[in-house]
């Protein structure tokens, strides 16, 4: 697994939403295709204190937080330089005009602005970009530069809490995936933005998502990454062991270290889907291809433009070309002996955190009956 970033943070410590991989569809068969450091004197201590809480903003919500790290050029710079996910969507704009000319659109979420150029780029009569954090500023200075201000209009502030200068619009765009597909839950600003602004027949871009389950034999990883707080320079530190093993890991897994089939665990229809949709239990049936040992189960979703021309979108799974949202890694309590054929069975609860819906909260349920290995355990994790 490529190790060089870990955890659910970008390198500029913000909540980085991700990007895609190498242009591919899988079917039930897995078919393959497309510091400023400041300082403060003591005697001035008691102002700067009250203006520091101002600027810091103690009363913000979570929420706030979210919005204040897409604040940053370096998280737009990360998802411009996906190249499978920049380029997917420039490719189902440029090639599919008849989706976007003549047309109103909506971009939720919009960042630099990039995915409402190649609207206007392509004809669409007229682009609402829709950008809470300060990059919204940024994004009329691109459009302003680009000679599209007046195709272009970007309004600064939340989805829910705008209004559009027209009633209602013929095309939502977004790039709204977060980690493990649901993770910042943007997911929710897009149905609202639907069901408030998109006309009966209007087109949502993607318009279907896959979550994807698969096994993976990970012992090197596993044993620095969890077991090492059994003995930290001779002292238990077990405790935050259980804490490790809570938290899924964003990381990029190698194909070799893949045990067992993918499955589809979930597919999501944005066009039709309702926010509850968002909450799931679904089963699963792994059958190993090998006889090897399973350390964790890996998440990764798939994007589908099904409107287009022809199908296009990408995967972000470890067969594909690797992507800033990488794959989401589940470790198991158990190490698991599985021979090739063998199945492991189980079910996955999907659920968003309920103090901050933007988190997600993992139920996992896992079995095996085989030759060399009888085990069932629940365990629960938390994307934070």
């Amino acid at each position: 697994m490529d190790r060089r970033k870990g955890g659910n943070r970008d390198a500029n410590g913000g909540l980085a939403e991700a990007t895609a991989s190498r242009l591919r569809f899988d079917s039930d068969e897995e078919a393959e295709e497309v510091g400023m450091e400041v300082e403060e004197s003591l005697d001035a201590e008691g102002e700067d204190e009250q203006a520091a809480t101002e600027v810091i903003g103690s009363e913000k919500t979570s929420a706030d937080y979210y919005f204040d790290s897409y604040s940053h050029f370096g998280i737009h710079e990360e998802m411009l330089k996906d190249v499978v996910r920049t380029k997917t969507y420039q490719n189902v704009i440029s090639q599919n005009s008849f989706l976007i000319k003549d047309k109103v659109v909506l971009d939720v979420g919009a960042g630099t602005g990039i995915l409402s150029l190649f609207c206007a780029k392509a004809g669409a009569k007229h682009v609402y970009a829709i950008e809470c954090s300060q990059m919204a500023d940024m994004a009329k200075e691109i459009v302003k530069s680009n000679g599209y201000s007046d195709v272009i209009t970007v309004i600064k502030g939340k989805v829910e809490e705008i209004e559009l200068p027209v009633p209602k619009v013929d095309v939502i765009i977004s790039e709204w995936m977060g980690y493990f597909l649901l993770f910042e839950n943007m997911l929710n600003t897009v149905l609202y933005a639907r069901d408030k602004w998109l006309v009966d027949g209007g087109v949502v871009l993607p318009d279907k998502t896959s979550l994807r389950l698969t096994a993976i034999e990970d012992a090197e990883y596993k044993e620095d990454k969890i077991e090492f707080w059994n003995n930290v320079y001779g002292f238990d530190m077990s405790c935050i062991k259980k804490q490790a093993m809570m938290e899924p890991l964003v990381d990029t897994v190698d194909a070799n270290q893949i045990v067992t089939n993918c499955q589809l665990l979930k597919t999501m229809d944005i066009s039709k889907m309702t926010p509850g949709d968002m909450s799931f239990t679904v089963p699963f049936k792994l059958v190993a291809e090998r006889n090897d040992y399973i350390h964790a189960l890996v998440a990764y979703f798939d994007v589908s433009f099904t409107k287009c021309h022809k199908l296009m979108g990408f995967s972000t799974g470890p067969r594909s070309k690797a992507t800033h949202w990488k794959q989401t890694v589940l470790y198991l309590e158990d190490v698991i002996t599985i021979c090739q054929g063998e199945t492991l069975m189980g079910s996955m609860t999907v659920t968003p955190n309920k103090n901050n819906p933007r988190d997600i909260d993992i139920k996992l349920k896992y079995s095996i009956n085989g030759h060399r290995c009888q085990v069932s355990r629940t365990q629960f994790y938390k994307m934070r």
